[in-house]
């Protein structure tokens, strides 16, 4: 915990600070007041839980209200936003945060980094997640003649390296046939720097994780080249807590996840309000958040540490190892279920086995309305946006192969007969066309007309 104290003390507790640091957690300042330092993305909306949407709704100042009246003792939060993982695990490090948010490969390398640098940290939650891998994607620019993984041979791509969505990347080229150090130009950008270069073409191709990927989209400024759903492999963003905080701390780490727990509650039985609340804190529009944290989002909140979650965090670890980013890392030394299998008692077991919700056809947001309406089918959400057609504030769809959600608007479309088939890369499109002998491509515009001929 940070520590400080006025005049002749000033110096002892520099000495203290410097040895222990925030990670030791072990005592107030003079005033009886305990920092609690948090670290979070305010952008990478799948962590809003722990980040964002928690800090508005004020619910671990809540709890730790509460643990004052009791102990005595007065507890402040202070919440220090990042762009990535990676300047949270310097932080952590530095002894300079107690608790932080980021996604599996920033996880791993922060747990390697705490070893190293003898701060040792421990996994206890999760916020979201996708089991498939969708919440990564590769986009190129609107008007990009790139049209599949491998076209990207000799091309300049934007990612931040040892990101969840660099792990993408390099599964994705290799599945693909393509060293990924040697048969591209791999540029080692922050997400927004990333974003800039693809617009201004000196990079072709940007791969990012939640919500870079969609905003670009959104905007029209780049459209999906690679799913990181195609991969099959789960993907997630947790919390993460320095050990000797945890130890000396305990009750603290268990109220930041019973808060954690409350904001996921509110998430999913407020999705939209959620939606509007984490677009006023970061500036993303609504849309964009809803399309990964909404009722069908392509995110799923859970905290629970599922074991399909840490399979895959295991099989990450080759993958850091291979770009010299970390050397070994002990997965079940660096995860501690303990403090939320306090927080949630004899309802652990249940929780930990319970999957994701079923995904359905879809669903449309009308301008104006606080709840969305859901549909059974990709062709029921055209035929309702070509009904309501001034009226639609946003319309999304689940990939005919991947289930990833995805603007309507924004997706590629096969119209196969009768059937209308939404797709988030047009790579995916054409293998349908491919395999359908008189399906073929179309606008969106004409997705829409054909819905509404056959309603």
């Amino acid at each position: 915990m940070r520590r400080t104290a006025p005049g002749a003390l000033a110096g002892a507790a520099l000495l203290l600070t410097l040895t222990t640091g925030c990670g030791g957690g072990a005592s107030a300042d003079d005033g009886g007041t305990v920092t609690v330092t948090v670290g979070y993305q305010s952008r990478t909306i799948n962590t809003v839980t722990a980040g964002t949407l928690l800090r508005s709704l004020g619910y671990f100042e809540d709890e730790l209200r509460k643990r004052g009246e009791r102990d005595g003792v007065t507890y402040k939060v202070e919440w220090q936003d990042y762009a990535t993982g990676a300047p949270i695990t310097a932080q952590m490090t530095a002894g300079k945060i107690d608790i932080g948010s980021m996604g599996d490969f920033p996880l791993l390398i922060n747990a390697a980094r705490g070893v190293q640098l003898k701060r040792p940290t421990r996994l206890v939650s999760v916020t979201g997640y996708n089991l498939s891998g969708g919440l990564n994607t590769v986009v190129t620019g609107p008007g990009s003649k790139l049209r599949t993984l491998t076209d990207l041979r000799g091309k300049k791509v934007s990612t931040s390296v040892g990101s969840a969505a660099d792990g993408t990347l390099v599964r994705a080229l290799q599945q693909a046939g393509l060293d990924p150090e040697k048969d591209i130009r791999k540029l080692n950008q922050q997400p927004a720097v990333g974003a800039s270069a693809l617009q201004a073409g000196s990079a072709d191709a940007l791969s990012q994780f939640v919500a870079w990927p969609g905003l670009l989209a959104f905007q029209g400024r780049a459209k999906a080249l690679y799913d990181g759903a195609e991969l099959n492999l789960p993907t997630f963003h947790g919390v993460t807590v320095n050990e000797e905080f945890a130890e000396k701390r305990s009750a603290v780490v268990e109220d930041f996840l019973r808060a954690q727990g409350r904001a996921t509650t509110y998430l999913h039985a407020h999705p939209v309000a959620a939606s509007e609340s984490v677009a006023k804190a970061t500036g993303l529009p609504a849309e964009v958040v809803h399309l990964y944290n909404g009722a069908q989002g392509i995110a799923t909140f859970d905290t629970t540490l599922k074991p399909a979650l840490i399979a895959a965090l295991k099989k990450d670890v080759p993958v850091l190892a291979s770009a010299k980013l970390v050397g070994d890392v002990d997965v079940d030394a660096f995860v501690d279920d303990r403090y939320l299998k306090r927080v949630y008692g004899s309802g652990y077991a249940k929780a930990l086995a319970a999957g994701p919700p079923a995904r359905r056809g879809g669903e449309v947001w009308l301008k104006g309305k606080d709840a969305t309406t859901a549909f059974a089918t990709s062709a029921e959400v055209l035929r309702y946006v070509a009904a309501h057609r001034d009226a639609v504030r946003a319309a999304y769809v689940p990939d005919a192969s991947s289930g990833t959600l995805w603007f309507a608007d924004r997706a590629v479309w096969v119209a196969d007969g009768p059937e209308l088939r939404p797709y988030v890369t047009e790579s995916a499109a054409r293998a349908d066309v491919a395999a359908h002998p008189g399906a073929r491509t179309v606008s969106y515009a004409t997705a829409l007309k054909r819905a509404g001929s056959a309603s």
